[in-house]
């Protein structure tokens, strides 16, 4: 069986392609470089990752792009050899404009290197590019429509791409106006049987979201609306297990078996919070008769577990619970914020076994952050570090966060407070209120290095600290990892709670911290 999520906290959006016998995954990374994580598979029910594909600043410069901004919805296809990956940066995100640009990168391999992009165009975004029998690329994408009295998702268009000219040429048409859903947008085209089929997402990324299928005769339409949309839903079952189901990608395996990957989260039990983002699942597909794809159990709710296909399992190692940072580069599990892992910042050579971070600017910042994170993906975990570090004022501080984005973190940190001396506390922003827990900081003026543990269970969140890795003592109360959600306070962002070591001098001297390991243990 395929056990539902497949992948494990903020993978949203999963582009899904098979070339040969192999198959592949591209997620939404957002503000995190480098940009679209990818990943590999032999069976469909065990994933491995592989080198993110954007990983040079010519291809992704994310300074000043605003949380849950950047990559949007990658989407990867394959013709002739080469590897084709479209990918929309959203550089503003606020309002009635969405300033975004999206781009084409091709490799003639998953594992890179991948080229330098070509700018495509602006209209919307989740970008999809189709390769007709006949030779023919045709861009599809959403159209955003900012005008009054508009609706905001005006529909998917379709325009000519020349790869011997590299652009996009003759009109954009407007091919489907989506359902009474609304919110239109992800879609992505196949063809079957002397149709073209059209998937799309529908009713936006929270509880209405869905998954629904059109077809057409001809490429630029009209599209007939499957009669019974949408395929998948999570609508009105607000206690299931999976929610916010939709933006899928559909698949046929080598053998004739259909899958469709998309989005699901695993929010706390009456609530729509949860820590671990959007996530990507699996389901098993079938046709009816009249031409159109059903999930394979029946009905609209995505299964939490889907059977296999029929490939033989290819397992993969499981990645240590612990990183003692022996490594020359850092880890395929780790992303920084905005910016790449470049030795301005940060070193693993300076001090053997060693992660060197040198402190830049506060976790507030939107260019350059010195922050090591990967993604929180399990309700129960143990994470913990062993950091050296010495401040000499408040400007300078380091240690282990929980991170949303500046607007919602908890940070587990050392600083340095005048006469004084050295202590070690959280502080945390809470919907962009900062606040200081000066109640439960701990003196270490005596302490010659610096043990940081956090503990999840559930919705809680407890840090601890040590100066010797055995002694443990609770720093504070117990924190609501709920804060670290997409709707939290009612925001809308699209990530998910990120596990960071990080340094920061504000005052611009770049005042170092080492940490010795980072072990991320589930249970």
């Amino acid at each position: 069986m395929i056990n539902n999520p497949i992948l494990t906290g903020f993978n949203p959006d999963a582009s899904f392609l098979r070339v040969g016998e192999e198959y592949y995954m591209a997620t939404s990374t957002f503000e995190w470089f480098p940009g679209v994580q990818l990943y590999h598979s032999m069976d469909l029910a065990n994933w491995e990752l592989i080198p993110h594909a954007l990983q040079r600043t010519s291809q992704l410069d994310l300074r000043g792009n605003p949380s849950s901004g950047g990559i949007w919805a990658p989407a990867l296809s394959y013709d002739n050899g080469i590897y084709y990956l479209l990918y929309t940066d959203v550089k503003a995100r606020k309002g009635v404009f969405k300033d975004l640009h999206n781009y084409l990168v091709t490799s003639e391999s998953m594992n890179g290197p991948w080229s330098e992009p070509l700018y495509m165009n602006g209209s919307g975004f989740d970008p999809y590019l189709f390769h007709d029998e006949d030779g023919t690329k045709w861009l599809l994408n959403m159209q955003w429509d900012f005008r009054d009295s508009h609706s905001r998702f005006g529909g998917i268009v379709l325009q000519q791409y020349d790869p011997t000219e590299q652009r996009l040429i003759g009109p954009a048409k407007k091919i489907y106006e989506g359902t009474d859903i609304g919110v239109t947008e992800g879609p992505q085209l196949f063809k079957r049987g002397g149709y073209y089929y059209l998937l799309v997402a529908e009713g936006g990324t929270g509880i209405n979201h869905a998954a629904t299928l059109a077809r057409s005769k001809h490429i630029d339409g009209p599209y007939e609306t499957d009669p019974s949309y949408p395929i998948m839903t999570t609508r009105g079952a607000p206690e299931y297990p999976l929610q916010n189901a939709g933006h899928g990608m559909i698949v046929e395996t080598q053998r004739g078996e259909w899958y469709m990957s998309h989005i699901c989260s695993r929010p706390f039990s009456g609530t729509k919070l949860n820590p671990l983002g959007r996530e990507t699942s699996l389901q098993r597909l079938r046709w009816t008769e009249d031409g159109w794809l059903r999930l394979d159990h029946e009905g609209r709710l995505p299964a939490l577990a889907a059977p296999a296909p029929d490939l033989a399992p290819h397992p993969y190692p499981e990645l240590p619970a612990k990183d003692d940072f022996e490594a020359s580069v850092l880890g395929l599990q780790y992303q920084t914020l905005r910016v790449p892992a470049e030795d301005i910042w940060l070193s693993l050579s300076e001090r053997p076994g060693y992660l060197r971070l040198r402190g830049r600017e506060s976790l507030h910042s939107w260019h350059h952050q010195s922050m090591v994170a990967r993604r929180l993906q399990h309700f129960n975990c143990t994470v913990e570090t062993h950091m050296e570090y010495e401040p000499e004022h408040f400007m300078q501080m380091a240690g282990l966060v929980f991170y949303y984005d500046e607007q919602d973190y908890f940070y587990l940190r050392v600083t340095r407070d005048g006469d004084n001396g050295r202590k070690l506390g959280v502080v945390s922003s809470n919907s962009g209120k900062y606040c200081e827990d000066r109640t439960s900081e701990l003196s270490v003026d005596d302490w010659d290095t610096y043990y940081l543990r956090a503990e999840v269970n559930g919705r809680g969140l407890q840090f601890f600290a040590s100066p010797d890795g055995m002694g443990w003592q609770k720093v504070g109360g117990e924190r609501d990892m709920g804060v670290l959600s997409d709707e939290y306070g009612g925001k809308l962002g699209f990530t998910g709670a990120m596990i960071g070591l990080c340094a920061q001098d504000i005052n611009g001297s770049k005042k170092h911290a080492d940490f010795d390991y980072f072990l991320y243990q589930i249970g």
